[in-house]
């Protein structure tokens, strides 16, 4: 039966989501103009950052940049930013958006060399427990002097490799005969358990190796781009930024290894699941064969492949340039050196990443829209009023609070700017700035934890072609990493409380610090994403 031409538009908008989502999505862009005209511009900022939260919470059900795109559209056409403001995010995030496109690629090309050696690490280390430490540590180790984004960027390739392996033969065909391992429909009977618990065993790697990314980035000042925005405000080199930052990292940093132990051995929200036999078998015998069949051409790419991943790690730990201006290289070497050179070839590479890079785009627009209606100032302003430890401490909080749903570079270069001011005008001495830039650094990296939009490589996994394989929501994000949520702004918390002081005094009688009596006059560095 032939539908009307308003029912044609009603069932093409959104596509396949929900009726009760794309009402809700036409509600918000209704009540959106009235709330800013005839209500406060203030609240209808919160307003915008609250919806785009929910896009982002139904990743699943319609993916986040139409209806998220949308509502930004809507936002800088009724004044709530403008396309200057927007611009400019951009311009100021470039890197990120670089090492999106290029980068991510890059880790595409370097598949067959990141599958032989995950696949020995995972069928030869048989406990869960171990497994997942060393996922986390691996990955902890990585985003300490490497970009965070690129870390996950591999372990999801990876993953994506593993769940295909078995998805293939689950379905019946050989696990080296192309297959679309999205769909369920020719999965046998017998092995629906065993995907669904191999789902799960996933899952816990991914976060685990997620959660490993924070723990290790907020260590070192090249471990985040806000870390060097604060370093480069209060002149701290390398080694000072460890050393200021660990009476609250390295606490943090145990105490989330035995989180990851913990929630395994007592299978905590959706953690414990193990490898099933079926699946390791698979595993083991697709392994063989690989090793079997493998020919010279193959171990010629392969040795190619570990000679680039040489050059990648020397290239972003001494960071010789922009991280996807590295990723570039990646491509170019790994295309030379394994013989892909058709269009059609290059251009698979690109598809994980792309999607990806303009949602952030749209976040960067809820980002303008959150500097324009500054809905962050009277946060500020009140933790700038309290003094001592209060305001290290409420520094740290709403630091914390306010990375969970906006950018944690764009929220840390704000408080860092601010405390700046206050040093230059007198309001608070260098010691004092000293300890509120560990506050503001970390706040901005741990409990950022909670949620996908607060930190950029859980928000990477969330809206990856990954998520849905493994039946990965944005409530269940939420849900695994809560226990890790918990731990580490509790444990930093505690950390800026009771440790800061002493242990920074303590490194001072050692001659390991020395007071810095000047005033930091240099110019914040532009923000480079997340």
């Amino acid at each position: 039966m032939a539908i009307s031409l308003g029912n044609a538009f009603i069932k093409n908008f959104l596509g396949k989501a929900p009726d009760w989502y794309k009402i809700t999505i036409i509600s918000f862009l209704i009540i959106n103009p009235f709330v800013f005209f005839l209500v406060d511009p203030f609240v209808a900022g919160w307003l915008l950052v609250v919806e785009f939260i929910f896009t982002l919470a139904m990743a699943l059900k319609c993916y986040p940049l139409q209806p998220g795109g949308l509502l930004a559209i809507e936002a800088v056409a009724i004044g709530m930013t403008s396309p200057a403001q927007v611009k400019h995010e951009l311009v100021a995030n470039i890197e990120v958006l670089l090492l999106l496109i290029f980068m991510v690629a890059g880790i595409y090309f370097m598949k067959q060399l990141l599958l032989y050696i995950f696949t020995k690490i995972l069928i030869g280390i048989r406990s869960k427990i171990l497994l997942s430490l060393s996922f986390c540590l691996m990955a902890a180790f990585l985003s300490a002097f490497l970009d965070a984004l690129t870390v996950i960027a591999v372990v999801i390739s990876v993953t994506v490799g593993f769940y295909s392996i078995y998805h293939k033969v689950a379905s019946g065909q050989d696990p080296n005969t192309s297959h679309d391992h999205t769909t369920d429909t020719h999965v046998r009977e017998v092995s629906r358990d065993d995907l669904e618990n191999y789902r799960s065993f996933l899952r816990s790697l991914l976060m685990h190796a997620g959660i490993g990314t924070a723990l290790g980035g907020v260590m070192t000042m090249v471990g985040e781009p806000q870390n060097l925005i604060i370093a480069d405000q209060a002149g701290w080199l390398f080694g000072e930024f460890i050393l200021r930052m660990s009476p609250v990292t390295v606490p943090v940093f145990m105490c989330g290894l035995l989180t990851c132990a913990l929630v395994e051995k007592f299978q905590i929200c959706g953690y414990g699941t193990h490898l099933p036999e079926n699946v390791r078998r698979i595993l083991v015998d697709y392994d063989n064969e690989e090793r079997k069949s493998r020919t010279n051409i193959d171990y010629a790419k392969l040795t190619a492949q570990a000679l680039i991943a040489v050059w990648l790690i020397i290239g972003l730990a001494m960071h010789l340039a922009a991280v996807g201006l590295i990723g570039l290289t990646v491509i170019i070497f790994a295309t030379s050196f394994t013989g892909v050179t058709e269009e059609h070839a290059l251009g698979k590479a690109f598809e994980e990443a792309l999607p990806f890079t303009a949602l952030l785009a749209v976040f960067f627009s809820v980002v303008a829209v959150i500097i324009d209606q500054q809905l962050f100032t009277p946060i500020i302003s009140w933790v700038l009023t309290l003094n001592g430890n209060a305001q290290m401490t409420m520094f740290y909080i709403a630091n914390g609070l306010l990375s969970m749903v906006s950018d944690n570079v764009f929220v840390g270069t704000v408080y860092i700017n601010e405390v700046k001011s206050a040093l230059v005008n007198g309001a608070i001495t260098r010691d004092q700035f000293d300890m509120l830039a560990v506050a503001i650094n970390t706040g901005t990296n741990l409990p950022s934890v909670a949620t996908p939009n607060g930190q950029a490589a859980f928000l990477f996994v969330l809206t990856s072609a990954l998520a849905p394989l493994i039946r990965l929501s944005y409530g269940r994000m939420v849900y695994m990493a809560l226990p890790y949520t918990i731990v580490l702004a509790l444990v930093g918390l505690a950390g800026i409380e009771f440790m800061l002081l002493p242990m920074t005094e303590w490194f001072y009688d050692m001659g390991w610090l020395v007071h810095n009596t000047g005033e930091v006059m240099s110019t914040i560095a532009p923000a480079a994403g997340h």
